[in-house]
């Protein structure tokens, strides 16, 4: 039972992220892609601090080995992201491997797309082109692969924590398959096929998940551990990632539908949170 929840959980978190988020990028609700972050970014925190990691520090495992595993997970998380990035740069034009907060700023990729339609074609030959959308859909894959593991590893803890994992994972890829989506549609690739390219990635969520199920398993004492790493990778993705995107200036109307946005992504988890509570 636990790991058809696991199966579950992965696929839907790991390919409907990418259906959303092509229907995000695509459709009529492109529009609203800064409140979809400002949601991740609240459902990612309130997620962490409010589920995983109480759960972690229930267990019999010590508060100092866990609090060091919650830092090394943040810089490991921190390292991997600046690895990204120098891949990136050397990848899209070389020298140019920071952004101005140094994340990945989906809008500046599509913004790119979208005022410079030729890119693709006068910077780089179509091999090199088709390298870089391979190398994304390579890292997107190891990526989706982690998550399955978190997935997992929620779900063996607790059936609503692993809901709750799977929604904000769903959630936090969003964005990131929104970039993912840019970058594909930049080369060759229609829409279509940026699409099934990117959801084969997601579907190896799955894969994580099964194996994660395999792991923890065996290694049950581990549990707080992976619980914790989960949480690390959630706040670096929210606190790293997300919030910077939002910290621009904005009028006061606009920061206040932040503020609403940001507050229905920790409601959207306390309210799952109780659902799913109430079936556990």
């Amino acid at each position: 039972m636990t790991l058809l929840a696991i199966l579950l959980g992965t696929l839907v978190a790991g390919i409907g992220s990418v259906w959303l988020a092509a229907w995000l990028s695509f459709g009529v609700l492109s529009r609203y892609t800064q409140h979809m972050l400002s949601l991740a970014a609240g459902a990612l925190m309130a997620t962490a601090f409010l589920h995983l990691l109480p759960e972690a520090f229930e267990s019999q495992a010590g508060a100092h080995e866990l609090f060091l595993t919650l830092l090394l997970g943040l810089v490991f998380f921190f390292l991997l992201d600046k690895a990204e990035l120098w891949h990136h740069g050397h990848e899209h034009g070389g020298g140019h491997g920071h952004h101005g907060h140094g994340t990945h700023d989906h809008d500046q990729v599509q913004a790119a797309h979208a005022h410079s339609p030729v890119h693709a074609h006068t910077a780089h030959s179509t091999a090199e082109s088709t390298r870089g959308q391979w190398a994304v859909l390579a890292g997107d894959s190891v990526h989706c692969f982690g998550d399955g593991i978190l997935i997992a590893s929620a779900f063996i803890a607790d059936m609503r924590l692993g809901v709750i994992a799977a929604l904000a994972v769903l959630a936090h890829e969003v964005p990131h398959h929104m970039g993912d989506l840019a970058v594909l549609r930049q080369g060759s690739s229609s829409r279509q096929a940026a699409i099934v390219k990117v959801s084969m990635a997601g579907a190896i969520t799955a894969l994580g998940g099964a194996v994660g199920y395999v792991l923890v398993d065996a290694l049950h004492d581990w549990l707080p551990y992976f619980l914790v790493v989960a949480s690390s990778s959630f706040v670096y993705v929210a606190l790293a990632d997300l919030i910077p995107q939002l910290q621009k200036r904005l009028s006061a109307r606009e920061t206040a539908t932040q503020i609403l946005w940001l507050g229905l992504g920790i409601g959207m988890v306390v309210l799952v949170s109780a659902l799913a509570g109430h079936q556990h």
